[in-house]
């Protein structure tokens, strides 16, 4: 089956992209999400005008993604979590997390577009890459810090 992609989608394409995909995953994700449309002779005729108003879209988005990397780059994010031995933590900090920290500081970001490859389960700095568009990409400080009072994680820190 053929679609045309109304949004990107991560390992398939981006906007206005016309591409051939199973029938099921473009007849039960891809159509009833709105993420794209079938590539029919009257949609193909669509696709000029999407592609037109797309690439003006993704013109501004980057231009504004480019003017809030500076906002980004500048941030400094802490967390404070229970901690055991060597400094491992008893739960982790996620994308999620993160997100939910951004958004108390007034930056809407989707926690999907919080690059970690996995949560971070250890106390220790970190520099973690927010997509803000597909061109664009910013880099935040994250501060992962044990709860006060634990000699543990304090005897981690001093090895």
């Amino acid at each position: 089956m053929e679609v045309i992609l109304k949004e990107d989608v991560v390992n398939l394409g981006h906007r206005g992209d016309v591409v051939k995909v199973a029938d099921g995953y473009g007849r039960n994700f891809l159509l009833p999400r709105k993420l794209a449309l079938q590539a029919t002779l009257a949609n193909k005729a669509v696709i000029d005008q999407m592609k037109h108003a797309a690439a003006r879209r993704s013109a501004a988005e980057k231009a504004q993604a480019e003017q809030q990397v500076p906002a980004f780059e500048a941030l400094t994010l802490s967390f404070t979590r229970k901690s055991g031995d060597h400094g491992h933590l008893f739960g982790s900090v996620t994308s999620a997390d993160i997100a939910g920290e951004l958004a108390a500081r007034g930056f809407e970001v989707d926690r999907r577009k919080i690059q970690l490859a996995e949560p971070l389960k250890s106390v220790g700095d970190y520099t973690v890459a927010i997509r803000l568009h597909r061109e664009v990409s910013a880099h935040v400080k994250v501060l992962v810090a044990a709860e006060a009072g634990e000699p543990v994680a304090e005897a981690a820190v001093a090895e």
